[in-house]
């Protein structure tokens, strides 16, 4: 059974910074890339960075230099550094996982609340 367990989000001021994490089990980590999206009510679920198995990494125009995503295979954990978080970057963030023969799998999400 796959299980993707996100944390770390909440409730901060503008400026500041949170860092998420989402812990896997029930998949072999190591060879999955992983990713964080982030959805706002009425809008589409949209991709906010990612990282390959390899650890090659891609991020959305609107995070790139304030966010940072890390992955630990020793303990099957991804991390979102978020610094100079802005109003703009509430919604819920998802973690999620992939791979090609095995699939994609979503985490059951995380509220992000960015206050002006």
């Amino acid at each position: 059974q796959v299980q993707l367990v996100e944390s770390g989000g909440g409730l901060v001021q503008a400026g500041g910074s949170l860092r998420l994490s989402c812990a896997a089990s029930g998949i072999i980590f190591s060879i999955n890339n992983m990713g964080w999206y982030r959805q706002v009510p009425g809008k589409q679920r949209e991709l906010v960075a990612a990282i390959t198995s390899s650890g090659s990494t891609n991020y959305a125009d609107s995070v790139k230099g304030r966010f940072t995503i890390s992955r630990d295979n020793a303990k099957n954990t991804v991390y979102l550094q978020m610094n100079s978080l802005k109003p703009e970057d509430t919604a819920v963030y998802y973690c999620t996982s992939y791979y090609a023969l095995g699939g994609r799998y979503w985490g059951q999400g995380t509220q992000v609340t960015v206050s002006s």
